[in-house]
């Protein structure tokens, strides 16, 4: 036991030993905010022990060459006078103030019998100030972004609005230049099917796979339509080319199976060469289990019938008129009905103990009428709406 505690102790002192290691390398690479929270998740409980007051020297120290750090980093970046540094300097007096604001619970501090002071300073004027600045620069280099002729810029500005929307709830009208970004950034897609098989398809199929709404498709940047709205400008065309519709015959095949299993049918008595029932030590006839074998002879018969749709998808660009990709499509759809039936009504040789679970569920199963050919068809657009559905997500700006 003694044992057991020398080694739980000499464990814990290594382990405590090597952390205040880490901390203190960390102060001398410059990693002063990991060095903070860790001598701070030592300092949350028995700050007040003596192995403790290396790590309160250790937080002073790497709180000053922080604090440091990043005034001297404002300073220059105040100097250089360039707006483009409005967010690092916001950044960092944020940083400032949250590592001050991380130290104050565990306050005050001692060690050697003495205070250990940290010289905190009120951020708040500054924190504001640079912010607005920030919040200006924003705005002012939105409004630019918006009026650029590509997309990619009206994009930008959005994000750029959404993050002042967030540092700066209802700055002037950013919620309406965000809903502008939103619209002047959005890719317009008109999408169109053209049956090219000589075939008629169902109507259902046609509207089904023009209703965007049940793919649960999430791109911000792109909006399909199905039809094409007056006096509105797309961006693409999104043709739906279907090539062939193929249906398979119905085909319905037939096989026997015969089930063969030995099992225990109770129990008979042991026997002698002469035929007599034989005992034991006791006096008792010894039991035996009776093994037979048992048959069951049933027709299992399949139906099958097959169709497959064979489409491309083609991105156009309007504005080039250029064919921008086209993606192949190859879906199908099987229907097949699996039953099973007895060979025989009245066959006493067969005996339903030979049977597996999935042969007694066969047996469960009917005859069913085949798909019609429009049925067919339709059942088989919803692996070709799967499958537009990843050409859809793939294609474009999220």
């Amino acid at each position: 036991m003694k044992r057991a505690i020398l080694i739980l102790f000499i464990t814990i002192n290594l382990i405590a030993c090597n952390t205040a290691k880490q901390v203190e390398k960390a102060v001398h690479s410059g990693n002063y905010d990991y060095a903070i929270n860790t001598a701070l998740d030592k300092l949350k409980t028995n700050k007040s022990k003596k192995r403790k007051k290396e790590y309160i020297f250790m937080l002073q120290d790497a709180f000053t060459k922080a604090e440091n750090r990043d005034l001297n980093r404002v300073d220059y970046l105040k100097k250089e006078g360039n707006p483009e540094n409005y967010q690092e300097i916001f950044n960092l007096y944020n940083a400032l103030n949250s590592r001050q604001e991380s130290i104050k619970p565990i306050l005050p501090l001692t060690a050697n019998g003495k205070n250990i002071n940290f010289d905190f300073i009120d951020y708040s004027d500054l924190t504001i100030n640079a912010k607005n600045n920030l919040a200006n620069h924003i705005y002012t280099s939105s409004l630019k972004l918006l009026d650029s002729k590509y997309k990619t810029d009206i994009r930008e500005a959005y994000n750029n609005l959404v993050y002042l929307n967030r540092i700066t709830p209802h700055f002037k009208n950013t919620n309406e230049l965000i809903n502008e970004a939103q619209i002047l950034g959005t890719d317009f897609i008109l999408v169109t099917i053209n049956n090219q098989t000589n075939q008629i398809i169902p109507n259902r199929l046609q509207s089904d796979l023009l209703n965007f709404d049940t793919y649960g498709l999430n791109k911000q940047w792109s909006e399909y339509h199905a039809s094409k709205a007056e006096n509105f400008q797309y961006d693409y065309a999104m043709q739906l080319n279907l090539k062939q519709i193929t249906i398979s015959p119905e085909r319905f095949r037939e096989r026997e199976i015969l089930r063969e299993k030995k099992i225990k049918d109770g129990t008979t008595y042991k026997l002698d060469r002469e035929g007599n029932a034989v005992k034991d030590s006791l006096g008792k006839y010894i039991e035996i289990d009776k093994i037979i074998d048992v048959k069951y002879r049933f027709i299992e018969s399949i139906q099958t019938k097959e169709a497959q749709i064979l489409a491309n998808v083609v991105y156009i660009d309007l504005k080039t008129k250029q064919t921008i990709e086209s993606f192949p499509i190859d879906s199908g759809f099987i229907f097949e009905n699996i039953y099973a039936k007895h060979y025989r009504k009245k066959n006493k040789q067969n005996d339903q103990r030979a049977l597996t679970i999935e042969d007694l569920e066969l047996l469960k199963n009917r005859q069913l009428p085949f798909p019609t050919n429009e049925q067919m068809v339709f059942d088989t657009g919803e692996d070709l709406k799967l499958k537009l559905k990843e050409i859809i997500n793939g294609f474009g700006t999220n």
